[in-house]
């Protein structure tokens, strides 16, 4: 009795090349295509099962340790190895069962061909996260980065003095001083009034 351990799709066309095709390795479960098949070829020749039938290294066959396996004599031998009854129907059946819920294997890829879409990918994850970048809050040369060089002067700037440079309101450069330098860019502003002048404003 043979010890060797076989898969129920290993079994299934084993059995169906000794029963049906004189050893020939012609058939397979419908659900063993492309990948997948050249897998499970790959794995019965390391393990000695099948051996190439021809030059063309696409055709197989039974090889003497796969009758081993099923416990059937070996071709051209006299030596029974007892009984053999294979219930064809119901191995072919439990091997498409075991591979229903299987991934699928892919088909390997060229090597140049997979290098080339790892670079394409790679290249479009990088354009990706360039564009979700949000905006510099500070561009070098809009309005909010020329009040800040206003402010960073020895002398300050007033708030007149900004909204002639920006264009905008008195209102308009109060809230960006609290909201964009103060809260989102975390600077720190400092006034100071001299008599009768107007509140000059400086980044400390």
């Amino acid at each position: 009795m043979s010890t060797t351990q076989l898969t129920p799709a290993q079994h299934a066309i084993l059995a169906k090349a000794i029963n049906t095709s004189g050893g020939k390795i012609e058939w397979f479960p419908d659900n063993i295509k492309g990948g997948a098949r050249t897998k499970v070829l790959a794995g019965m020749f390391n393990r000695a099962l099948i051996t190439p039938d021809g030059q063309d290294g696409k055709s197989w066959r039974v090889a003497a340790e796969g009758y081993d396996a099923l416990g059937m004599p070996r071709p051209g031998s006299e030596r029974r190895i007892g009984s053999f009854e294979v219930k064809l129907d119901e191995v072919i059946a439990n091997a498409e069962a075991s591979q229903t819920t299987a991934p699928t294997v892919p088909e390997p890829l060229d090597a140049e061909l997979e290098a080339a879409v790892s670079a394409a990918e790679a290249q479009w994850t990088k354009q990706k996260a360039d564009s979700d970048k949000p905006a510099t809050r500070s561009r070098k040369n809009s309005k909010q980065a020329e009040v800040i060089r206003m402010l960073q002067r020895p002398e300050g700037a007033t708030i007149n003095q900004i909204c002639a440079a920006t264009g905008w309101q008195a209102h308009t450069v109060r809230g960006t001083f609290a909201g964009a330098f103060k809260k989102k860019l975390g600077l720190t502003l400092t006034s100071d009034k001299a008599q009768g002048g107007e509140r000059v404003y400086r980044v400390a």
